[in-house]
């Protein structure tokens, strides 16, 4: 049985990312949202994850910033995760974010939110309540943070990169 290797997004794989991206949301909305922010440059970290040779999942992580007066902390969004419809079910996405946050946390990241489904993401730590003091144009039950650290804001208003505004 073949395995799933993680690795970086290259640039040589956008033409593949924006069409698994179309068929797991159905549309292109993130798959326009993904090119957006990688032509903004507000890319934090993409992984796609490979099966015998062909991509077939896909998460990226943008710069996310909490303000709270003056004062301005980064942290990240996770948006979008996906997997071919073909490959769901089969703990692929879990690998993806298992495997970028190691990799956000050795590079120093200490906040991560996400929009999503609430018992999805909870395996990955996120919880609503570590959202709940945010101000944020998305402020739902399914806006959720996981936190890596003592020093994290728990207030302030999210601001997310600008693309998220074409969704």
């Amino acid at each position: 049985m073949n395995a799933i290797t993680i690795r970086p997004e290259t640039a040589a794989d956008r033409d593949t990312v924006h069409a698994l991206l179309t068929a797991a949301f159905e549309g292109d909305g993130e798959a326009g949202l993904v090119r957006a922010l990688h032509a903004a440059g507000d890319v934090v970290l993409a992984l796609v994850a490979e099966f015998e040779g062909a991509v077939c999942g896909h998460v990226l992580f943008s710069r996310l910033n909490v303000e709270n007066g003056d004062k301005s902390s980064p942290a990240v969004a996770l948006a979008p995760l996906a997997v071919l419809p073909a490959r769901q079910r089969r703990g692929i996405g879990a690998q993806l974010v298992e495997e970028a946050h190691r990799q956000l946390k050795t590079t120093g990241e200490t906040l991560s939110v996400v929009l999503g489904e609430p018992s999805y993401y909870r395996r990955f730590g996120y919880t609503r309540n570590d959202a709940a003091g945010f101000e944020s144009e998305y402020q739902c039950d399914a806006l959720q943070a996981v936190r890596w650290g003592d020093a994290v804001p728990r207030t302030g208003r999210l601001v997310y990169a600008p693309a998220f505004g074409g969704l």
